[in-house]
């Protein structure tokens, strides 16, 4: 089944004091069929994370069409679609995990993890028990659990929030350097939850600068300088 294609995308910005306008990407083409992964490499600035925002439509695209097999919609354009539809589909269908951690002030890491659940229908007890499951999982320390995120370390706020994202189980996931800040152990327990979405069912998403992560990983890879998309087995060097 296929989950998302892109067609033919292109997103411009605009720098209003200089009047000009300048193209972030152009011409991006590939798609991804349920449970699939697909890694986007290629040098700072060109235009990798833009992909990601446009396809969560936290950026709106410019050119061609973003195609996604909604569970609840049939297949949608989000470049196009309503503003209602987009808020639904963030809450129940589509994940994002960016490098950093933007989250409601004085709302502690359990509340954080279990309010996702909450969100998507889940019992207070179902919620509080995969909460539990996911932070230990990512090893993030007991003693932080009801504590506020912005006195963490940027590797202990960076797995709370892939664990606030992975926890909904979403069927689309998007994400940015994942593995950014975190240390050898960390980036294991990130690569253990992302086969198992996979094998789930779940269809990713992800910006790397960390090649060696993607290897067997990854079904495809789309490198940003060639504008191809290749198998795992021809996985691109970043240049």
């Amino acid at each position: 089944m296929r989950m998302l294609e892109i067609g033919d995308f292109g997103k411009r910005f605009t720098i209003h004091h200089l009047g000009q306008t300048m193209h972030a990407v152009e011409h991006i083409d590939f798609s991804l069929d349920k449970g699939e992964f697909i890694g986007i490499v290629g040098k700072s600035g060109s235009g990798k994370s833009t992909i990601l925002k446009s396809i969560y439509r936290t950026y709106l695209p410019d050119e061609g069409k973003i195609i996604y097999n909604s569970e609840r919609f049939g297949d949608i354009d989000l470049s196009t679609a309503a503003e209602r539809q987009i808020i639904y589909l963030r809450k129940y269908e589509i994940g994002y995990v960016s490098q950093f951690l933007n989250v409601m002030p004085r709302t502690t890491s359990r509340q954080l993890v279990e309010q996702a659940l909450l969100e998507m229908g889940e019992s207070e007890e179902v919620a509080k028990a995969e909460a539990e499951k996911a932070l230990i999982h990512f090893e993030l320390d007991p003693k932080l659990w009801d504590t506020y995120p912005n006195t963490f370390s940027g590797g202990e706020k960076l797995r709370l929030n892939i664990a606030i994202a992975t926890v909904k189980k979403p069927r689309l996931l998007l994400l940015d350097e994942p593995t950014a800040s975190l240390d050898h152990q960390s980036k294991i327990k990130v690569r253990e939850i992302i086969e198992k979405l996979k094998a789930n069912g779940t269809t990713l998403v992800g910006v790397f600068h960390d090649i060696e992560f993607m290897e067997g990983l990854c079904d495809k890879v789309y490198d940003m300088k060639t504008r191809q998309l290749v198998m795992q087995a021809g996985v691109v060097s970043e240049s």
